[in-house]
């Protein structure tokens, strides 16, 4: 991929193509009337563009599709190494970690206070 606007070109094509991925970024237009706009703001020659939110919808519904190109094309052309998608089930494994360390935290904490308390209320 060569441009910004050749990768989502690739992400819409991913995605199911511009009459699946326009009636998802304007569900309240007709889908006709949203697969034009979208053909329309992927036109380089034509004033209409999608905004940063937009993009980042296109790119996630390639990658439910299991197409990365539009995240890897905008690594590469900012100088950052290839990254690995994270599956939802790998992000709910870590999530669960985060919270099992949490909950010890907060326990040794709660344990460390408890100690403490004999000797503040002796200085009070």
């Amino acid at each position: 991929m060569d441009s910004l606007n050749q990768a989502l070109i690739d992400c819409v094509r991913a995605a199911g193509g511009s009459k699946v991925v326009g009636p998802a970024l304007w569900p309240e237009k007709m889908a006709d009337a949203a697969q034009r706009l979208l053909l329309d703001c992927l036109n380089e020659d034509r004033p209409a563009h999608l905004t940063p939110e937009q993009m980042a919808f296109v790119f996630s519904m390639a990658k439910q599709r299991g197409f990365h190109g539009g995240i890897g094309y905008l690594l590469s052309s900012l100088g950052y190494a290839p990254t690995v998608p994270l599956e939802p089930k790998d992000e709910a494994g870590e999530l669960m970690r985060q919270v099992i360390e949490g909950q010890r935290s907060l326990s040794e904490k709660i344990d460390r206070l408890n100690k403490l308390q004999p000797s503040l209320r002796a200085v009070a």
